[in-house]
């Protein structure tokens, strides 16, 4: 593929999870193959791992990279009583007594052409030699295209023909909802709200030529460093070999701006008013940080009470620059609620004054607007 082949409009991985779901639950669009492309990181494996929990049916996942043609096609024997040679198939194919699935072709394009072909006969045929797929099962397939600056090989038009295809990519908002559910740290959020476009920098990695860059795996790994108590040297020295140099450099710089900016320890433990308002954040960093911060550390009734009570105090804070508190505000709000629900804490939202308080005005602007 010269260039960047794809006339398709790039989806989030959230997107592509709900179109495949939609996708296994109806029986005739299951027995067509879809092929997810994207770059390095942004979750394509995961995704399909997720679907197959979803509805609790098995996953034969095949790394093409690490397995030989003939592991597909099986091995061949005579049958003595057939008077002929015929085909074993391999064990790890799904067998007929195992009628429902998805069976996951990862790292399709990257894989040797000779398995290629295989492969391309599971997708094309949904069979390999003498051995048939079972209806029941959704063939997904996965790999990076040459613009994404991986090994790749090109996908005749033949075969593109028998797919579905999405072009994933990464999206800011669909990442910091996974990284919130999966637990991030605090300050991997933060950064990466302000700085949406540190995501992923493959163009930036691709055009200097470097090894290493951003990716939302590799911020996943930066979130694990964060909360794995190493000291501050080891952490450098683990971020940089994950990022990449200038961006971890950039990272630990407003680390520290995080870490001087907000106290969410002495917040929490504050009286309203005057003295919770002294420790507002100042800047947009901080902002986020506190953000983040409050959310990780609302754990029980009596902890989210009193970040209610901060968040609605933030429009009072005084900034040398112009901060966008209210969209923090609604923000802060809206991720409290949530995380309330999934940790069976609604009480305290709606016991709580700040919020009514919050939620009325809101009204009121909805009204009036």
């Amino acid at each position: 593929m010269l260039g960047n082949p794809m006339n398709i409009p790039p989806i989030s991985i959230s997107a592509a999870k709900a179109a495949l779901i939609e996708q296994y639950a109806d029986t005739t669009l299951r027995k067509r193959a879809t092929m997810l492309w994207g770059t390095r990181g942004v979750g394509k494996s995961s995704v399909v791992r997720q679907v197959a929990a979803h509805f609790g049916v098995p996953l034969v996942d095949l790394r093409l990279t690490t397995i030989e043609p003939v592991d597909i096609r099986g091995a061949i024997y005579a049958d003595e009583v057939q008077g002929k040679t015929v085909w074993f198939p391999p064990e790890f194919l799904p067998p007929p007594d195992q009628p429902a699935g998805i069976l996951f072709l990862d790292e399709l394009t990257a894989a040797d052409q000779r398995l290629q072909i295989s492969a391309y006969s599971l997708i094309l045929d949904r069979r390999v030699g003498n051995y048939r797929l079972p209806d029941g099962w959704q063939v997904v397939a996965a790999g990076n295209a040459s613009f994404h600056g991986a090994v790749s090989h090109d996908m005749g038009t033949a075969l593109a023909d028998r797919m579905f295809h999405f072009n994933v990519q990464t999206v800011i908002d669909a990442f910091l909802a996974h990284a919130l559910a999966s637990g991030f740290a605090p300050e991997v959020m933060a950064y990466l709200k302000v700085r949406p476009d540190r995501l992923d920098d493959t163009p930036s990695q691709l055009a200097n030529d470097h090894l290493i860059g951003a990716s939302p795996r590799g911020w996943e790994d930066i979130s694990n460093v964060l909360q794995s108590g190493l000291s501050e040297q080891a952490q450098r020295v683990f971020v940089q070999g994950r990022i990449g140099a200038a961006n971890a450099a950039e990272f630990f710089g407003v680390l520290r701006e995080l870490q001087a900016a907000v106290d969410v320890v002495r917040l929490l433990g504050c009286q309203p008013g005057a003295e919770t308002q002294a420790l507002l954040p100042k800047t947009l960093d901080g902002l986020y940080g506190m953000v983040y911060g409050l959310l990780a550390a609302s754990t029980d009734d009596t902890t989210l009470a009193r970040a209610l009570e901060i968040i609605e105090e933030l429009p009072e804070a005084r900034s040398p620059v112009a901060l966008p508190v209210r969209e923090a505000q609604t923000l802060a709000m809206e991720l409290l609620m949530q995380s309330a629900l999934e940790k069976g804490l609604e009480g305290a939202i709606l016991d709580s004054p700040a919020y009514r308080r919050y939620a009325e005005r809101r009204h009121r602007e909805s009204q009036s607007g």
